[in-house]
């Protein structure tokens, strides 16, 4: 096994090393899904960005997990050009079975100069089951050779997915598998699903890479302080921003629909165009 990368920045200005350095404290890096809501964020003073592969699907009019690497890669790039913020890549389980498929996605986005990415350990598309253990391992050391090879700063984030395929024994598999991943190469550590105060504090005492978690489920993971208290180091939202989004617009159609206008939260146009370039 390898150590991933420092958690001090290297001496630069790529996206990689301004993303690195965000994580020697707490931080919330939201999820856009255009260049609207990217320049929203960014003007609201976020200092990095993050996609979500739900929300991009959903964008295009498609499930979950129906989109390409090259979709996923230029999405991702797009953010970045538009707000000049660093933007870590929602790259599922790394667009392909193989640790070579993986390496290949990791060295397209660095050349995309995207910052970062997760890794999933679930089989591409399949929303289940997880890749065996052993072979998981070789998917991160694959995405870490590949980061060293292009001698490119890039945060690579080691993703279980235990919990949210609620496979048997979610917790204990998600406590073994993250320091492993950390230990392969991850430089964060990101189990989608922790929502219980003990179970959040419990991989802290066992990791002592940055551990992102997803706010918004429930529990520990909707009190931000809480997770800064305990020791998380980066929040994200995943889709649920576009979750908010879409209810809004849901609410406001079925009011025209019943007959009633209900526009209440709507923003004036001005907002929206503040965020819009002038030329």
């Amino acid at each position: 096994m390898r150590n991933g990368g420092s958690l001090v920045a290297k001496h630069d200005n790529s996206a990689g090393s301004i993303f690195r350095a965000l994580h020697e404290e707490f931080f919330v890096v939201p999820n856009p899904w255009d260049a609207a809501t990217a320049r929203l964020l960014a003007q609201m003073g976020f200092a990095a960005l993050a996609t979500s592969s739900a929300a991009i699907a959903w964008t295009l009019g498609r499930r979950d997990g129906h989109i390409t690497r090259e979709e996923a890669i230029s999405h991702a790039k797009m953010i970045g050009e538009t707000t000049g913020l660093p933007v870590n890549g929602d790259f599922e389980s790394g667009y392909g079975d193989t640790p070579a498929e993986v390496a290949d996605t990791i060295s397209a986005a660095i050349d995309a100069g995207v910052a970062g990415c997760s890794i999933e350990d679930v089989f591409e598309g399949s929303g289940g089951p997880l890749y065996g253990e052993d072979e998981a391992l070789r998917r991160i050391e694959a995405a870490r050779d590949a980061i060293e090879r292009s001698g490119v700063d890039f945060v690579l984030t080691g993703r279980c997915e235990a919990i949210l395929t609620k496979v048997p024994d979610a917790i204990p598999t998600v406590l073994k598998r993250l320091p492993r991943y950390a230990d392969a190469g991850a430089d964060v550590v990101y189990a989608p699903g922790l929502s219980r105060e003990n179970d959040i504090a419990e991989v802290l005492s066992r990791v002592e890479k940055p551990l992102s978690v997803i706010a918004g489920l429930g529990g520990a993971s909707d009190d931000l302080r809480l997770l800064q208290r305990l020791g998380v180091t980066r929040i994200t939202l995943g889709s649920n921003l576009y979750k908010v989004a879409y209810g809004a617009l849901a609410t406001a159609a079925q009011a025209l629909r019943d007959g009633e206008v209900a526009l209440s939260d709507a923003v004036p146009s001005s907002l929206i165009e503040k965020t819009m370039p002038t030329s």
